[in-house]
């Protein structure tokens, strides 16, 4: 039985490599069943080639920014895959400096149909922490806060949680008498605890990473603008508008501006 805890992964805030992790914004995804290869594949990445460690990571991913536009902030990001032996069979393990973006969305439940996917990630700003696990397609878990969980099922993970050392009562909630615990620690335990596989330093620094680009997120559709507002008093005003309403708004504005100007002169 794996018995690992929080106070297992003390080496992350004496590791100048996790303090580069913190700093820059990270995401660390944990796959069942596929190929480096194919995750990238997944990902959209186009292939660049191999990196030797983290420092071939770090600078294939610096180069790649260097060339980048910086005019307007590119989300693209060059991430590095390699195998891992964990629980239940072969996992890719996921590394990338992407301000935390990570590949939690529709590819990940794709990546997790008929296995699993576990994810934890750091923008770096604020900071923002987040855990996800995947499994067969559903998002069985996410939290930032341990005690405020979301997903199909929320609670499913809270005796590990425990387990691992977060502050939780056994119904889940934060218990305010335990004594508190390295966060970030504790989600690596409990990423570990979910797939066998014990992430260290070494690990990280000296593995041969599969390398591809990650292009940018399209951006999602938008179908109509809402206010919604009230005020001190109560009053409240609402106004939704459609897509179609704010075009033709903007084409009759356009026109209007491009219409002539008529000075007129009264005597």
């Amino acid at each position: 039985m794996n018995l690992v805890t929080a106070h297992d992964y003390a080496w992350i805030r004496t590791s100048p490599l996790f303090r580069h992790m913190m700093e820059s914004g990270y995401s660390l995804t944990l796959i069942r069943g596929w190929a480096p290869n194919d995750v990238l594949q997944a990902m959209q990445a186009e292939p660049r080639g191999t990196g030797e460690g983290t420092a071939g990571l770090i600078a294939a991913d610096d180069a790649h920014r260097a060339e980048s536009d910086y005019d307007y902030w590119d989300e693209s990001y060059v991430a590095g895959a390699f195998s891992a032996s964990g629980s239940s069979g072969d996992w890719t393990l996921v590394l990338g400096f992407d301000g935390g973006l990570g590949i939690v969305d529709a590819r990940a439940r794709r990546l997790s149909t008929g296995g699993r996917v576990v994810a934890h990630s750091t923008n770096g700003g604020k900071p923002i922490h987040l855990f996800h696990w995947f499994e067969d397609g559903e998002l069985r878990t996410t939290f930032e806060e341990p005690s405020a969980r979301d997903g199909d099922a929320p609670d499913q993970l809270v005796p590990l949680l425990r387990d691992v050392g977060f502050p939780l009562t056994p119904e889940g909630r934060l218990d305010e008498s335990a004594p508190d615990v390295d966060r970030k620690a504790a989600t690596l335990a409990l990423a570990e605890r979910l797939t066998g596989i014990r992430v260290t330093e070494s690990l990280l620094q000296e593995a041969m990473y599969e390398l591809g680009l990650v292009p940018e997120r399209p951006g999602e559709e938008w179908t109509g603008v809402v206010i919604d507002i009230t005020d001190a008093h109560g009053e409240r005003l609402y106004k939704e508008w459609t897509n179609e309403e704010i075009a033709t708004a903007s084409d009759r504005a356009r026109e209007e501006a491009a219409a002539p100007v008529v000075v007129t002169y009264n005597e």
